[in-house]
């Protein structure tokens, strides 16, 4: 229970990766705040300890400032943020480029990328930024969800690569910036198995093809990123500030390699 009495926020901590983080948070001992916009299907909780749900919509700053407020006055501390929120729909870029597309469609295409990068890195900025105060009060630390596509070529989730690599630089920045009194750091996932999974690699046969690929013979459990989200925020972690903590099972095939496979072979 090493983070007894600590208060922890988890964006997007109702399901999937982000459960298993307010999860790990809760066995570690921590009062713990999910917020999402809509309310988990079930409870999140953990050895009978339940994290509480606050409503946010990341893209409205006015109503992400308005959580930590709450939060502060709810707890009257915030020792840990956890920018979990995040994903993308495969979508390649120009993917329906034509010279007959009109204009419009092509507003609409762009849009949708603006939108990913607005989740994945301004939006974690935007928390981050209102967390600030209470953090430097308790001497806390920001831990970014970061994912092996920002490290490495990313077809079909381009926009969402290039937001979570902007988030590294990010947390880079920030660590220096407000050091001494509060860290940040980046934790850099591979594939995770969550009730998702198949949206990105199809049926239960493809989920487990590719956990084949992963040196350590399995895909991650969202409880594995937890863990490692919890030792970041802990005591432990103490001197550890501006890092990138990779947790991939020593990396699974990257999708782009089939890409230039298949390209290669037309």
């Amino acid at each position: 229970m090493e983070l007894k009495g600590r208060v922890v926020v988890v964006t997007g901590g109702t399901r999937g990766v982000g459960a298993g983080i307010a999860r790990s948070f809760l066995a570690a001992g921590a009062r713990v705040v999910v917020c999402a916009r809509r309310p988990p299907d079930r409870p999140v909780e953990e050895d009978g300890r339940r994290a509480s749900f606050i409503p946010l919509d990341l893209r409205e700053p006015g109503a992400v400032h308005a959580v930590f407020e709450v939060v502060a006055q709810r707890y009257g501390r915030l020792d840990c943020l956890v920018n979990n929120a995040g994903g993308t729909p495969y979508r390649r870029l120009g993917a329906g480029e034509g010279e007959g597309q009109r204009e419009g469609r092509r507003e609409a295409e762009a849009a949708r990328h603006a939108r990913v990068v607005e989740l994945n890195l301004l939006a974690p900025m935007t928390a981050s930024l209102a967390a600030y105060p209470w953090l430097r009060a308790s001497r806390g630390s920001v831990v970014m969800i970061g994912s092996v596509s920002g490290t490495r070529p990313s077809p079909g989730t381009a926009a969402y690569g290039a937001a979570k690599a902007g988030l590294e630089s990010l947390a880079r920045s920030m660590a220096v910036e407000w050091a001494p009194e509060v860290r940040v750091n980046t934790l850099v996932p591979g594939m995770v198995r969550t009730e998702l999974a198949h949206l990105h690699y199809g049926d239960a046969a493809g989920v487990e093809a590719v956990a084949a690929t992963v040196p350590l013979g399995r895909l991650a459990e969202p409880s594995d990123i937890g863990a490692a989200a919890v030792f970041l925020a802990s005591d432990r972690a103490a001197y550890v500030s501006g890092a990138s903590l990779l947790v991939h099972g020593g990396g699974e095939r990257p999708a782009f390699l089939d890409v230039a496979t298949t390209n290669k072979e037309m």
